[in-house]
């Protein structure tokens, strides 16, 4: 029986459910009043029912779908604005236990590179990203208990924030490992991380069985129940996704919304951020292999509709995807976009040598002064901000902010005081110049009059040295 409000994963996943709302939204996607109806209720962003966005996915109306991409647009603007975040992954090691027949870290995997970072090894990883400019990680890790406990995890995490070269730190570690206890999520949350992130890849049961054929992700129902501990152990900032190109994206859509009406349900809070990674090519991984592809056109629309439905969560797309599409699915929704990145394990202050131990092989990659100078031509802000988890604002008081609009009172302050130190400190004179033009138009259109004083105030002091304002 479907029950959003069920902590069991086969009752707020439902299959039967899921596969009723595939039904509808055939039955009803040349309706058009109905799709109008529905894209008219996107005025009052509150965000649209699983079946509402089903029927928008399957409609394929050029007048329908140009108002999606439409509303998508205007919705992006008026909760993120011209603000873009920026992270980079960081990777701790590859040794895994399972299975994943779409993951070159599999454990029947013999001739992929194996490592595991010792401390100065991560100490050396975090200079090299500090003396890129980035503020923010997501650390990366396959599931080994052995080789890979989560005091080993946290350890990591001690490290990272207590890195200080030069002007350069880690002000926020979002975490991306496999699903684990209440327990070690309540050390997590201690060890101070931002957001807890772990994707489904697919939904669909028998499907994911198939895919992990071996090893503890297996577990389909603990693996998707894994949000639910994470926010039992403290955990209010929590990120979700699905593969698509594993299963039929139709069915993943569906649950990933499903996901998030659960969260909202049972606490108050739906997720974070939602990621759309598709499938790459990697070791010994062959993408065209896999038969459930999508096209570019299909992900700007998925990444569009996700925007309308679930307005208030950041959208994050990575470097798997080739600078034309993420300058396009920016457009329509994305809020938070990765740079420089290494999906190897060492692979920032070796240079990216040791590809050979790449998790996915990337489609951009630019460096991080020529992935700001880009946002920049493009309009964009580039931000490091971390302020809202720094400052207690995240789960429910986040939301809250950002349902009343008062966000925007924090947000772009912090965009533009953060966009300041990376111009003074990492960009290139280019860069550097289109940044300070950015900011000097941007910082004049704050509305509230006391905190565009402050701003101008802090931009000053910068100039002398200051640094890590806040909001």
């Amino acid at each position: 029986m479907y029950d959003p409000r069920s902590l069991k994963a086969e009752e707020f996943i439902n299959h039967q459910e899921i596969l009723d709302t595939l039904s509808y939204a055939e039955a009803h996607k040349d309706d058009l009043e109905l799709v109008n109806q529905i894209i008219d209720k996107t005025d009052a962003c509150k965000g649209l029912s699983h079946r509402e966005a089903a029927v928008l996915l399957l409609c394929e109306d050029k007048d329908a779908l140009a108002r999606i991409f439409a509303q998508a647009t205007k919705i992006k603007q008026a909760f993120y604005g011209n603000r873009i975040v920026m992270f980079a992954p960081l990777y701790l090691s590859n040794y895994c236990v399972n299975g994943c027949t779409y993951c070159p870290y599999h454990l029947k995997n013999k001739h992929i590179a194996r490592k595991k970072l010792t401390q100065d090894e991560i100490r050396r990883e975090v200079i090299a990203l500090q003396d890129m400019g980035h503020k923010r990680l997501a650390l990366e890790c396959g599931e080994d208990p052995v080789n890979n406990p989560i005091e080993y995890v946290l350890e990591c995490i001690d490290t990272i924030y207590s890195i200080k070269h030069k002007n350069g730190a880690i002000r926020r570690v979002n975490v991306n490992i496999a699903a684990t206890t209440v327990e070690n999520y309540k050390k997590l949350k201690d060890a101070g991380i931002g957001t807890y992130i772990l994707f489904q890849e697919t939904y669909n049961k028998e499907q994911y069985e198939l895919l992990h054929p071996t090893g503890p992700k297996h577990d389909y129902a603990y693996h998707t129940e894994a949000m639910d501990r994470a926010m039992q152990g403290g955990i209010d900032d929590v990120g979700c996704g699905v593969l698509f190109g594993l299963n039929l994206y139709k069915y993943d859509f569906v649950g990933l919304l499903m996901h998030a009406e659960h969260l909202e349900a049972v606490y108050g809070v739906g997720p974070h951020t939602i990621s759309v990674p598709r499938l790459r090519d990697a070791d010994d991984i062959d993408a065209s292999s896999f038969t459930n592809g999508i096209s570019d056109e299909l992900f700007q629309k998925i990444v569009a509709i996700l925007r309308i439905s679930v307005p208030y969560t950041g959208l994050i797309v990575s470097t798997r995807e080739s600078k034309k599409t993420r300058e396009m699915v920016i457009k329509y929704g994305v809020s938070q976009i990765s740079g420089a990145s290494r999906t190897s394990v060492g692979g920032y202050a070796d240079g990216g040598e040791e590809e050979d131990s790449s998790q996915f092989e990337i489609s951009d990659n630019r460096t991080l002064d020529e992935v700001v100078r880009w946002l920049l031509e493009l309009g964009h802000i580039p931000s490091f901000c971390t302020a809202c988890y720094r400052e207690g604002r995240t789960g429910d008081r986040f939301m809250s902010l950002v349902k009343s609009g008062q966000i925007r009172n924090c947000c772009l302050p912090n965009a533009l005081m953060t966009l300041k130190e990376f111009a003074e400190d990492y960009a290139s004179e280019e860069t550097r110049k289109l940044a300070l033009d950015m900011i000097a138009k941007e910082a004049e259109t704050i509305p509230n009059d006391k905190v565009r004083s402050i701003v101008y105030e802090h931009l000053h002091d910068m100039d002398g040295g200051m640094r890590d304002f806040r909001f």
